[in-house]
């Protein structure tokens, strides 16, 4: 399945003419490219973090993968550089209409739980109940049950809504789908 954009984005394609949309297009959609060389420059310039969030924006689907890598991979070192993006990380990128955007959030909600206000923290559970219930890809399947499960140990209201969902996905037609849900639910109740 070819990912897209949605309708929904709102800046152009200013990432798209950045030095780091040139490092992070071409090649093998799967493979890395020139992430971990975009990686190091923001790592050793945080201002330069704007310049990345902007690639989003591409028209490149592969520079969008790669900006969600990229990301990731910075979030893990420094969570508190992502949470000046927070707020339109929840509203622009949540609105894309691609797969790696959509499991790279659940992967950087995570990483910035205990950073998120209270609206974040519930709008980050919002997004992700969106994602499991409405997505079909099994990666962002993978990864947002995961990550809600892991909130739902501490929140009952959540822990409620997710069993259900999870009873639901054991029945997916994808073995690592059905697998993870029912080691979650077995987890969970």
């Amino acid at each position: 399945m070819k990912e897209g954009r949605s309708a929904k984005s709102t800046p152009s394609a200013t990432g798209a003419s950045s030095q780091f949309a040139a490092q992070l297009a071409g090649g093998h959609p799967n493979s890395l490219g020139r992430t971990v060389e975009v990686v190091d420059l923001v790592l050793a310039d945080r201002s330069r973090l704007a310049e990345l969030y902007r690639c989003y924006f591409s028209d490149d689907e592969v520079v969008r993968l790669r900006t969600s890598s990229a990301l990731k991979r910075i979030t893990t070192e420094h969570p508190d550089w992502t949470m000046e993006f927070m707020d339109r990380l929840q509203t622009e990128i949540a609105a894309l209409d691609q797969a790696s955007a959509q499991w790279t959030l659940a992967l950087l909600f995570d990483l910035t739980e205990t950073l998120q206000s209270p609206s974040q923290r519930a709008s980050s559970v919002a997004i992700m109940k969106r994602n499991l219930t409405q997505n079909d890809d099994w990666i962002v399947l993978n990864t947002t049950m995961q990550v809600l499960h892991e909130w739902s140990l501490d929140d009952a209201q959540l822990q409620a809504w997710l069993v259900p969902h999870l009873e639901g996905l054991t029945r997916d037609r994808r073995k690592s789908v059905a697998k993870r849900a029912t080691k979650l639910l077995a987890a969970t109740t």
